[in-house]
């Protein structure tokens, strides 16, 4: 696999966004396209979409495409939620069960992500 792709209107702050996120470095940085690398993630790429509309999951009408789950201890929840709420995330206003195991965000561009332990 060559790299993840997400369309925004801001490929620099959401790599920025990311790299907070997981980690790695920034790389590739063109006006329209903006790419993340580590050793311990896949490539991230972030391409522009003047007119990108984010999805508005759990609705089909536009649902989320795809998404990210981020690994965390679970003893490490809040710290994990308040590191990526400073760093532009919102919590989502759809939430699974508490039963489950993860919380789900949305990114600065909107796409959700996940953080989930085991």
């Amino acid at each position: 696999m060559r790299a993840i792709v997400l369309d925004t209107a801001d490929p620099v702050g959401l790599a920025r966004f990311y790299q907070q996120l997981v980690g790695g470095e920034v790389t590739d940085v063109a006006p329209d396209w903006v790419t993340l690398r580590g050793d311990d993630i896949p490539p991230l790429s972030f391409q522009l979409a003047p007119d990108h509309q984010p999805p508005e999951w759990p609705d089909p009408a536009k649902p989320q495409q795809f998404h990210i789950d981020v690994t965390i201890d679970h003893d490490e929840l809040d710290a994990a939620e308040a590191a990526v709420l400073a760093a532009g995330a919102t919590r989502h206003r759809h939430q699974p069960d508490e039963a489950e195991a993860w919380r789900v965000y949305l990114d600065p561009s909107g796409h959700p992500f996940c953080l989930c332990w085991d």
